[in-house]
């Protein structure tokens, strides 16, 4: 497969004033991006992934490494670097508030060097594909929340570039609007095949929309795979178990000690424990404990498992070697 981001090695230090302690946020990070790919880029705040975005923005200078795109070294050639690649990046601005929405999309396109003309009938398109056509002579400041981030992924689609990078496309918006964006990306994945790059802490939008997932934790990658097979892996150690009676106090704690990421529900009429495995042998661990003061299982089976259940076994499990050691078992 063709290759249009290659980034490799890249790092970044920064200095706190007062005492100058120096701070890794990005430590020797490398990955790859093919022509096609929807690639979610994920990781726990303070990990080193908005530094990591901004790099590949050309916000930020890398210290160390090298990121190119399309071929080009985006610290070398970076105007002909960032021709191949438009983002939405998280926050308000990436629109003229004063602007209509239709020329919110002329003028952005016009700095690409398009005129009026060339982009009408896409304009037109995704003006519906956005269900922004009504709103077309309105001011964006007068925008909902959702309209305005919509608004600017049609403003970033339209320029036409091989790679678009989007950061927390559903951050703020309600389910409803939220729904509705997931439902309009998937179309476009579906249909335009663009090289797409999507950071989120929103995972259904990871799990609907990514092939692969990318997730940084303390400055370096932990994890670099399908998202199909993450929820593979996982899913296998996903168990429910319903008991006879309640777990004793003691009990409880031991199970919260011992497996963090467990469910525990007790009523009047059942008890089930969800528990999601690190490793497969510690099922025998999770009965013992039950066996100890006698607990009664009536059944155990295996259950589904989403993507934020992975993310978060992966961001506890922190460093590479860990994340080797559980893709082995």
């Amino acid at each position: 497969m063709e290759k249009i981001i290659e980034v490799r090695g890249i790092s970044k230090v920064y200095g706190r004033r007062k005492t100058k302690e120096k701070i890794h946020a990005v430590r020797d990070v490398s990955f790859t991006v093919n022509r096609g790919e929807v690639v979610g880029l994920l990781g726990p705040n303070g990990a080193g992934k908005t530094s990591t975005i901004k790099m590949l923005c050309g916000l930020l200078e890398s210290d160390a490494g090298t990121i190119s795109i399309h071929g080009l070294d985006i610290n070398k050639k970076r105007l002909k670097a960032l021709e191949h690649i438009s983002a939405v990046l998280e926050g308000n601005r990436n629109l003229y508030w004063r602007l209509t929405v239709r020329e919110n999309l002329e003028y952005f396109a016009g700095n690409r060097g398009y005129s009026r003309k060339q982009i009408a009938d896409q304009a037109d398109k995704l003006l519906e594909q956005f269900n922004l056509k009504e709103k077309e002579n309105e001011l964006v400041n007068g925008l909902s929340r959702g309209m305005q981030q919509k608004l600017a992924i049609a403003v970033a689609l339209l320029a036409n570039t091989g790679v678009i990078l989007l950061d927390e496309p559903t951050l703020g918006l309600d389910v409803e609007v939220s729904y509705e964006l997931r439902e309009i990306l998937k179309t476009i994945v579906k249909e335009e095949k663009r090289t797409i790059i999507i950071s989120s802490h929103d995972m259904p939008v990871v799990q609907e929309l990514c092939d692969r997932a990318i997730i940084i934790n303390k400055g370096e990658v932990v994890i670099d795979d399908r998202v199909e097979n993450l929820l593979k892996l996982f899913e296998t150690r996903a168990y429910s178990v319903k008991l006879g009676e309640p777990l004793s106090l003691e009990q409880e704690s031991k199970l919260r000690g011992r497996f963090p990421l467990s469910m525990y529900q007790a009523s009047s009429h059942e008890s089930i424990v969800e528990v999601n495995l690190e490793h497969s042998q510690d099922i025998y661990e999770l009965f013992d404990l039950f066996k100890e003061e006698g607990t009664i299982v009536e059944s155990i089976d295996r259950t589904t498992i989403d993507f934020e259940q992975v993310f978060i076994q992966i961001v506890k499990g922190g460093k590479k070697h860990e994340m080797a050691t559980v893709i082995e078992c």
